[in-house]
């Protein structure tokens, strides 16, 4: 099973050995050259028949979006990585249920949000620092670069403000563009009710980034 990281890289597992008829140990054979080319649905069959290489794939084909809509969920970049690597834990255990039929990116995003959903439920305390550290780190000092970073901190805390069934809709729909019909699919939700959250969280949005004041930011600092 590929390991997640945070740095957006994965590990598959050692290659497993096999014994030939004469009890002399010898390799699998490497990871074959053509998987980029197979499709989702082929890799997943792939998968489900015991080849795990073949996940190894999808799990780098999705990952980014799904740590992605994870830290949308979660609001913290270690959270994101725990949840992401559970969404593809079981995302693999449950891979026989996928119909090959219809697409597999909403289907693994359903996972992968009910799985942010059950981690900050499992949560005794959640965390209170809403900035993204590693935004605010990255600025490179010109006034232009530190405003964005602001404002890109500011956008953090309130989508961390938001229900978390409104913070999942408007990043499903927003930044992985996803329909409302294939992400009322993936929250188990009706297609009016994605509707409504995706309308109202951008308006929560909109109110608290127009209240975000980057001159007043540095005189109250």
């Amino acid at each position: 099973m590929p390991c997640v990281r945070s740095n957006g890289t994965s590990v598959s597992a050692r290659p497993a050995k096999s014994k030939s008829h004469n009890g002399l140990q010898r390799r699998r054979p490497p990871l074959r050259t053509d998987y980029q080319e197979l499709d989702d649905a082929a890799l997943a069959a792939q998968a489900t028949a015991g080849d795990r290489e073949a996940f190894g794939v999808l799990v780098l084909r999705h990952q980014a979006a799904v740590r992605r809509v994870c830290r949308s969920v979660t609001g913290d970049e270690h959270d994101a990585d725990d949840a992401a690597q559970e969404a593809f834990l079981s995302a693999l255990d449950r891979l026989e249920t996928f119909d090959r039929r219809r697409p597999f990116g909403p289907w693994l995003m359903r996972i992968a949000t009910n799985a942010a959903i059950d981690l900050l439920r499992r949560r005794a305390v959640r965390r209170t620092e809403p900035l993204n550290e590693a935004l605010v780190a990255s600025s490179r000092s010109p006034a232009r670069d530190a405003e964005r970073s602001e404002l890109r901190a500011a956008l953090a805390t309130a989508l961390a403000a938001l229900p978390e069934r409104q913070r999942a809709a408007v990043t499903l729909f927003d930044a992985e563009g996803y329909a409302h019909a294939e992400i009322a699919e993936i929250l188990g939700v009706p297609e009016g009710t994605v509707r409504s959250d995706v309308f109202h969280a951008r308006r929560r949005l909109r109110e608290a980034l127009g209240q975000w004041d980057p001159a007043r930011t540095k005189e109250e600092g």
